[in-house]
């Protein structure tokens, strides 16, 4: 079996965000930038199972400019075998993603894509979802616990009421949480080694998929400043606020 990791570029997740003057966007320039937190975790659970020797090969794949190419290189010096870069400029949605990553797929033959649950710059947690259901393969996702079982899986993930237990077979698409796992570091040898690894770049023409813009974006802000507590009397003058002012009771 061979695991197919897609991962994103985003803003590094220590760096502040700030938003553009006229508020059309988030502010790009000269911000560190960095593999995706939920990327990394995937990438790594596909590397504990290729070592486990239930894949052959981990292969990774982003969407996006030239630039994308250093988080390829980041997801080869922690161990992955090879990379694919589609290059584009256009503006990216998840459901395009996903079509890219369809195409992908049914060329080449994987057994597992294993992404994260969402990107932490637009947050929208689609791109997994979209994928499964343009493949007809079963979806596991959030996952923090996976198992291989035979010819599937045996998948652990976080609901409201504790844990919920999965179980999927044959081809599938797992999106990664939090808790799955800890992404490992890349050691030196294992960067200088990434240099000569193979990275493929393609197109999305080549995979026969037309990108269309079907989200417009009315304004990007940054959150409202938190407002100062308040020092209440006792449990009476709380109530009151709680009743009165915030109307939350």
């Amino acid at each position: 079996m061979n695991i197919l990791v897609p991962v994103k570029r985003v803003i590094d997740a220590n760096v502040r965000v700030r938003v553009k003057a006229d508020g059309s966007a988030v502010d790009l320039d000269n911000v560190k930038m960095a593999m995706n937190p939920f990327c990394e975790i995937a990438l790594e659970e596909a590397l504990r199972l290729k070592e486990a020797g239930h894949a052959e090969s981990v292969v990774l794949v982003t969407v996006g400019g030239e630039k994308c190419q250093d988080t390829l290189r980041a997801g080869l010096a922690m161990g992955a075998d090879r990379a694919l870069h589609i290059v584009t400029d256009a503006a990216l949605e998840p459901l395009g993603v996903a079509k890219l990553l369809a195409k992908l797929v049914e060329r080449d033959d994987y057994g597992l894509v294993i992404l994260g649950k969402q990107a932490i710059d637009d947050d929208n947690n689609q791109t997994g979802q979209m994928l499964a259901a343009l493949l007809g393969w079963p979806l596991g996702a959030y996952i923090s616990k996976v198992a291989p079982d035979g010819d599937g899986f045996k998948l652990t993930r976080e609901i409201d009421g504790g844990l919920e237990q999965l179980q999927v077979t044959g081809k599938c698409v797992l999106t990664a949480d939090l808790r799955l796992n800890e992404p490992r570091y890349a050691s030196l040898p294992n960067i200088m080694k990434a240099k000569q690894k193979p990275l493929d770049t393609l197109t999305a023409e080549e995979l026969g998929v037309t990108l269309e813009n079907r989200l417009e974006i009315l304004g990007v802000s940054e959150p409202p400043s938190r407002a100062a507590g308040v020092r209440v009397s006792g449990a009476a003058e709380l109530v009151a606020k709680l009743k009165d002012e915030a109307k939350v009771i």
